[in-house]
């Protein structure tokens, strides 16, 4: 009985590892996808709004492709053998990461509705958000590889710092939401700019929430 166990953790570990190692190339679309948006908004900052469309047209584009991995990860849990709660854990997990992609992708639907050119300090702020965003997503992407090979030290680590990352995207959510409610704004860009920033740091928040996953899991592998 003590080997067919040794044997059924084995196949759930390897189940495990294949799944995380799908969710580095998820991660690795969204991390395209979040850096399509950056794009989006350095060409609103500097009134192109040709490059600023082809951007948004790449984040939805790339959410796409992310949407494809999601849903081949959701068929292989499906399918697998591991036990129900952990492929409940792994499902969850999945979801989280799809809803980074999603996010990002409504900033980026939001950034094409604005049409007026906002002031410079909610520009500044705007960039701002989306450069801890690309941050963010950057250590998530070290911490699944880190987690990957084994290196538990170093994904809790990328974890933490994926947590330091979403509590300064807070502070900067309050810091452009002032800045938006103190400046006059034409009724559609006010809503469209405040949504934006709810978005943004959205985006950090599920960002923390997959992070969290892998640190628990690193932690459990100890």
């Amino acid at each position: 009985m003590k080997e067919i166990r040794n044997i059924l953790g084995w196949l759930g570990m390897e189940e495990e590892r294949s799944i995380l190692e799908d969710a580095r190339k998820h991660v690795d679309e969204t991390y395209k996808t979040v850096t399509y948006f950056g794009e989006a908004v350095k060409a609103f900052i500097a009134g192109d709004l040709n490059t600023k469309a082809k951007a948004i047209e790449n984040v939805r584009e790339s959410e796409h492709q992310a949407d494809i991995l999601r849903s081949k990860m959701v068929t292989e849990l499906s399918e697998s053998l591991l036990m129900p709660p952990d492929r409940a854990d792994l499902m969850h997990f999945v979801t989280t990461l799809d809803k980074i992609a999603d996010w990002t992708n409504g900033a980026a639907r939001l950034l094409g509705f604005i049409e007026q050119r906002l002031p410079d300090n909610i520009l500044k702020n705007i960039s701002t958000a989306t450069e801890l965003i690309v941050a963010s997503i950057a250590k998530l992407q070290d911490a699944i590889k880190a987690i990957i090979k084994n290196d538990l030290k170093k994904a809790i680590a990328d974890c933490e710092e994926v947590a330091r990352i979403e509590h300064d995207a807070d502070d900067q959510k309050k810091t452009l939401i002032e800045a938006v409610i103190h400046t006059k704004l034409e009724p559609t860009s006010l809503l469209l700019t405040y949504q934006l920033a709810e978005y943004l740091e959205g985006v950090t928040d599920k960002i923390e929430d997959a992070a969290d996953f892998i640190k628990i899991m690193a932690i459990k592998s100890k």
